[in-house]
């Protein structure tokens, strides 16, 4: 009996240490593949960085039918054409591109600009927003330790912080715009207790634009004293916010210029 239950404890041991090991290799891959990716992104800054000035640009044939790109993103448009944008906030680590599928939905919340498989996915624009006519695009962004991806957003909580960034720099493939911070608030996703803020895309009415505005100031971690007006082109920033279960931060933002 005594060298039955001894050899069960040596194998519950090595199952611990198989498991652990497991898990331990998981772990290690997942940083190895934020930091890979973090690397990736670090590039194509670089590619849109370097690019030369439409100024510098001679006119030619645009990159594809009927959308004339700007030269700074044209490299990378013509890599995926899913690319229908680009994000930045002075400051923070937040320089990336923007995608948008429209017949797969979140495709890029678990790939790469590469479209491989990838924890960090892409910062990508709800299917159901029109770039060119939507009152508000909703741009979703991971939320991942280390300020990486929209993880960056979690320092907006503070209203020190963002006194020191109050705008984000979002352009399309055929305009440059900048967009100032009306609100910060933390929500609930998919729950009856939050606020489907991710609802709003298209205004039916004046009346429900400013519902919107007015329930994200409500909801709001402070006062920017910004508000918005009907009319005014809105981009909502969402991300995962760890202190409630499918808790969301969101970042609300109108077109300046």
């Amino acid at each position: 009996m005594k060298k039955y239950k001894s050899v069960i404890s040596i194998v519950a041991v090595v199952g611990l240490l198989a498991a652990a090991a497991f898990c331990g290799y998981h772990i290690y891959h997942h940083y190895a593949q934020v930091d890979e990716q973090t690397e990736a992104f670090s590039e194509l800054a670089e590619v849109v960085e370097n690019a030369p000035d439409d100024k510098e640009v001679p006119e030619d044939t645009p990159v594809s039918e009927g959308e004339d790109v700007l030269a700074k993103y044209k490299e990378l448009y013509l890599q995926n054409e899913d690319m229908v944008g680009w994000i930045s906030i002075a400051g923070t680590n937040i320089n990336y591109p923007v995608m948008q599928t429209k017949n797969n939905p979140n495709f890029y919340l678990k790939h790469n600009f590469e479209k491989e498989y990838s924890d960090l996915g892409v910062p990508y624009i709800q299917e159901d927003c029109d770039l060119a006519t939507s009152d508000n695009l909703i741009i979703y962004g991971h939320h991942i330790k280390g300020q990486r991806m929209f993880g960056a957003l979690e320092d907006y909580k503070a209203k020190s912080f963002y006194e020191e960034h109050k705008t984000i720099q979002f352009d399309t493939l055929t305009e440059q715009a900048e967009y100032e911070i009306i609100a910060v608030f933390k929500t609930v996703a998919y729950s009856s207790e939050g606020y489907r803020y991710y609802d709003f895309v298209d205004a039916e009415n004046e009346d429900e634009f400013h519902a919107y505005i007015e329930k994200c100031k409500e909801l709001a971690l402070y006062d920017t004293g910004v508000t918005a007006k009907y009319g005014d082109r809105l981009i909502t920033l969402s991300t995962c916010e760890y202190s409630a279960q499918n808790g969301r931060l969101v970042v609300v933002a109108k077109k300046v210029n």
